[in-house]
Order: C-alpha cells, then structure tokens, then sequence
C-alpha cells in the first residue's frame, strides 16, 4: 500500500498566461504558492478475490470489471498513461472541497501518478511528475487546463514559474526573508464562497478569447515580475494587494463568466471594510475569495462578508510526497470462475 500527499495551490499572479494557447505564442509566467491543505491518495493492488477489478472511491465509489470502465476521468487517463491492466483499489480523501479553484484537479492527478509510481517501485522526479501530469490532462483527456496546477503541485513553494514556446517550463522558488513571508502570510486571508463550478467550461471561454486579449493578458504577465519586485523588497507590502486589485480588475474581463454579481458583491464588500486587493482563486465562478487584508482590519472583513467560511493556512514548499509505503507483490489474477469460487467458498465457510 501506499499513500501520496500533494498540496493544493494559491495563484498570486499571472493565471491564464499558462494556458498553452498563450505560452507557445508569447511565453507565460505565474507567481504562486502550495499550502498546508491536501489532496490524499491511498492506493495498493487489489487482490483477486472479488467479481470486480478495481475499485476507486471519492465522492463516489466505482467499482469496475475493466479499468478503462472507470469514470473517474483523471484516474482513468493515469491508469491508461502508466499502461497499468491489473486490478487497484483507489481512494481519495481532500482537505478542502473540489472544483474551488485551488487546483484540487491537477493534484489529484499529480499524487496518483506520484501513488502508482511507488506501487511500481519506481521513484519519479517532480519534473516528471509535472510533465506527465499535463499530458495526461491536456493531451490524454483534452481537458481545458492550464499548466501551472501540476508544476505547482508536484514541486510545492512559492515559485515562479516561467513557461516557454517549445512547452518546456522552468520552475524558480523565490527567494524572500523569513520575516517578510510571514508577513505576507500574515495579511492574506482565503474565504469559501460556498459556490462551485466546471472549471473546464470557464477556462474553455477563457482560452477562446485569448487572442482579443492579448492586452489584458500581457499586462498580467507583467505583474508577475513587478509582484517578486515588491516581495523582494523592502517597500511597504500593501503594494502587493495594490497589485492584487488590479489584476483582479483584469481577470473579470476577460470573460463574463469569471465573475459573477454575487462574488462582485462580496468582492465589493471586502474592500470597503478594508481588504486591499484581492482575487477569486482559479478559472473563477465561484470557489475561493483570496484576500489582502492588514491583520487589524481582518475581523471587520469577516464580519462584512456575512459569516462566509474562513480557512487559516500556511505555506508549504516540499509539493507532492510519499507519506507511506509498504510494498507489495503485483497480484497474479486467477480465471474469473476460479475467482467466483473463491469468493462463494469465503462467504459459506463457518471461519469466514
């Protein structure tokens, strides 16, 4: 058995130039952070001894005759990457909700692929594991995805990440005093809307409208360097939720989708009780408010927002991890009929 744990992510700056559509034009570059809350996968190789194959639980539980009946999407497209034909039992468990904008997806798909790696006895690097994590997303599943998600969750820490025309990508931690990232961490607040939403179907907007956008786009890129500028720095740190505001402003208008009147509101309401800047985490539509509030000003905030769920956090920077191994011998699968038989002698016998 064994259990992957990868983390989830916080966009700063930059989201949307990770798009391949974007990159292999003009380049891309992201500024974002992994934090303390997971995605878990347990997996092991499931003994033949049962009418079905495998068995993956998450939200709900399949259990299937053939792993290329599973609907799970992200793990079925890693079964069939890893060409792996024997029977698993898969389980998921997740810190926060998905589809929330913390790119819960990619890193689902990154701690199975980091899980069944181990179940092989193989050790993939975090540059491998990013790689494949996008293939199998974006080419695999033709999935309306971005490419920061999987370099974020495989390598963790506050990095910026820089994307290239040729697809390549090279991932830079940032470098900042402790003392000024703990005050960053400090004055950010994360709020769950209570909304949902296919991030597939806003991204896949997003991605249409990216060549009337190339203005809007371009300046977002261009925050990133400014933002490791003020962080870098020792200029006062409100300017990063200045910038924040601004971006912000930028993304809704790319789509009208990103948005909505509700999250405008609560937005809007942030601000006037003192949040500096602020963004909706993800493609948008609902998920998670990230906020840029001072420490002091932060009750007041909560309170404006109407009792709206407040998650602490804290950075992290190790990114996907194995937290448990135990090895285990791939399963040989008897014929079905010896199978059955195996199982109706368990269910009579007076020990069973």
């Amino acid at each position: 058995m064994i259990i992957s744990r990868t983390p989830f992510r916080v966009s700063f700056f930059g989201g949307g130039t990770d798009y391949p559509v974007w990159y292999r034009e003009h380049g891309g570059a992201v500024l974002a952070t992994t934090i303390n809350k997971y995605c878990y996968i347990t997996c092991r190789w499931l003994p033949p001894f049962f009418e079905h194959k495998s068995r993956i639980a998450y939200s709900t539980v399949e259990t299937v005759a053939s792993n290329s009946q599973i609907a799970h999407p992200a793990a079925r497209g890693v079964l069939q990457f890893l060409q792996i034909e024997e029977g698993v039992e898969i389980h998921h468990d997740g810190d926060l909700p998905a589809r929330t904008g913390l790119g819960s997806s990619s890193a689902f798909t990154v701690g199975l692929l980091h899980a069944l790696y181990g179940l092989k006895g193989l050790m993939p690097s975090k540059l491998q594991l990013a790689r494949e994590a996008i293939h199998v997303e974006q080419e695999l599943l033709k999935e309306h995805v971005g490419s920061q998600d999987q370099v974020m969750a495989a390598f963790g820490g506050l990095n910026h990440v820089t994307f290239f025309n040729h697809d390549a990508f090279e991932v830079s931690p940032v470098i900042v005093a402790e003392e000024r990232l703990a005050l960053l961490q400090a004055h950010l607040m994360l709020l769950f809307t209570g909304l949902s939403r296919n991030a597939s179907d806003i991204a896949a907007e997003q991605i249409q409208a990216t060549r009337r956008k190339t203005k809007e786009l371009a300046r977002m890129q261009e925050m990133v360097g400014q933002a490791m500028e003020i962080l870098k720095g020792t200029e006062d740190l409100c300017a990063f939720g200045q910038l924040l505001h601004e971006a912000w402003q930028l993304k809704r208008s790319l789509t009208d989708s990103i948005s909505t009147s509700q999250i405008d509101d609560m937005y809007e309401a942030a601000h006037r009780s003192g949040a500096i800047g602020g963004k909706l985490l993800g493609a948008g539509g609902g998920g998670f408010l990230l906020l840029f509030v001072r420490p002091e000003e932060q009750a007041q905030v909560r309170e404006s927002l109407g009792g709206l769920l407040h998650v602490p956090f804290r950075f992290e920077r190790f990114g996907s991890r194995v937290i448990f191994y135990e090895p285990e011998v791939i399963p040989t699968s008897p014929p079905r009929e010896a199978r059955l038989m195996s199982v109706a002698a368990t269910r009579t016998s007076p020990h069973g």
